[in-house]
């Protein structure tokens, strides 16, 4: 596998000779639980087309000994009326150090589709629905029911339905949810010793690493932008239903703003806490955003 991440990096440093705009995005985030430092860069290699390239290392302090490495390849390609993303992803195998467990894990892939269903040019009002399906297959360790463990590969797949509605380039709206399938089976599952971020089949507005399989997720969206500074300050919250874990709730706050022309920095603050209004969890993000 390591001969193909590099051969994806050497093809994706070809492409970038080619491209019209180069932007290069680095993240960190952080928590009592975990820190991840993540890395992306897209290449616009003409009006329509753009590839790109992810790295993540993720340290999970009570989970796994060793940092947990992820890889993607991003495409998006951009017909102005509709776009469709497509995301291939793979977490390299981190060596289990507790008797019993294998060896995790995963790949996958994420496609969305975003549709323009109107846009008004004249009054700054535009809407857009945004279809995804996703799969994954792990490998990793199911806690069952009955008390004992079981070393296997476990498929999951995810379909996020949600739309999108902007007004005079100043405030957005989003609604989303998503509903989870588990082709193997979930009934006698009550945990699961994983490598992979649930978030890599939906996005559930937090920053929070995700490793409890969900049933569903409700999300709402909103924010204000100041669109001739490029600014946004934005508040989410969802609502996910778990198979393996009590129910959260998430709030999402965070500021958008540019230093200069070209870097653009994005803050945010995550809390999360349990249907119980118990295991409270703080998370912050700061990510910053380079054009070439």
């Amino acid at each position: 596998m390591k001969k193909i991440s590099i051969f994806c990096a050497l093809l994706f440093t070809v492409a970038t000779l080619q491209a019209r705009t180069i932007n290069v995005e680095t993240a960190y985030t952080g928590s009592s639980a975990f820190d991840k430092a993540q890395v992306r860069a897209m290449a616009a290699l003409n009006l329509n087309l753009q590839a790109g390239l992810e790295a993540t290392l993720a340290n999970e302090h009570r989970s796994f000994k060793k940092p947990v490495y992820s890889v993607a390849v991003p495409i998006l390609l951009d017909f102005n009326l509709f776009k469709f993303h497509v995301r291939p992803f793979y977490y390299f195998k981190n060596k289990s150090d507790i008797e019993g467990y294998q060896d995790a894990s995963a790949f996958g892939i994420k496609t969305d589709l975003i549709l323009t269903l109107r846009d008004d040019t004249v009054d700054d009002i535009y809407t857009r629905a945004f279809l995804n399906a996703s799969f994954a297959r792990q490998k990793g360790t199911l806690f069952l029911e009955d008390n004992t463990a079981s070393n296997q590969y476990y498929s999951q797949a995810a379909y996020t339905l949600g739309f999108e509605q902007a007004m005079f380039r100043a405030f957005n709206f989003r609604l989303m949810g998503t509903a989870f399938q588990y082709p193997d089976g979930i009934s006698k599952v009550a945990g699961i010793r994983s490598v992979m971020d649930q978030q890599e089949l939906a996005n559930v507005e937090s920053l929070e690493i995700i490793h409890q399989l969900a049933r569903y997720t409700l999300g709402v969206r909103m924010a204000r932008l100041w669109a001739d500074s490029n600014s946004a300050f934005y508040v989410g919250y969802n609502f996910t239903d778990y198979y393996t874990s009590n129910s959260d709730h998430s709030i999402l706050v965070g500021n958008s703003f540019p230093v200069t022309q070209r870097v653009n920095l994005d803050f945010a603050y995550n809390h999360i806490l349990d249907a119980h209004n118990h295991n409270r969890r703080d998370i912050w993000q700061a990510r910053v955003n380079v054009t070439f």
